[in-house]
């Protein structure tokens, strides 16, 4: 009998997701697709609020991440709260970020809402709202120490 390939849906592509986040921030390229569309719409002015294909996206987020991890350490990801949606690719989540700014030791943490859309194993559109403001205040704090 000839072995079945399960295709991960949104609920283990964004358990990936953590993972990544949690043991190599810049490690999530292998989960998008080529042509993925990742938005932040709530990104602060000037900032770019949608990519479009993966190369876009990781042209960006290579150097955003890498300044991010020179300071703050992410430690965990908690609340985390899965919505199913009446569509199979797509999932809701509520999660919160958590970690220590390095440069002082303090702790912060800030909350998120994803939605995100898996086809074939693979991100094809990620939305991500940020509480921004809780964001700035983090790494604006990194700043000024």
């Amino acid at each position: 009998m000839p072995e079945t390939t399960v295709v991960p849906g949104p609920r283990e592509i964004f358990e990936r997701m953590r993972r990544h986040w949690l043991e190599n921030l810049g490690g999530i390229g292998g989960e998008l697709a080529e042509d993925v569309v990742i938005e932040v719409p709530f990104a602060p002015s000037g900032r770019t609020r949608r990519y479009e294909g993966r190369e876009a996206f990781l042209h960006f987020a290579g150097p955003e991440q890498a300044a991010f991890a020179r300071r703050f350490r992410l430690d965990e990801i908690r609340d985390v709260v899965i919505h199913e949606t009446t569509d199979p690719e797509a999932i809701v989540v509520e999660y919160e970020l958590a970690g220590t700014v390095i440069a002082t030791g303090d702790q912060a943490a800030s909350a998120f809402i994803g939605v995100l859309r898996v086809r074939d194993g693979k991100i094809i559109h990620w939305r991500e709202y940020q509480n921004t403001l809780a964001m700035i205040e983090v790494l604006g704090a990194t700043e000024r120490t």
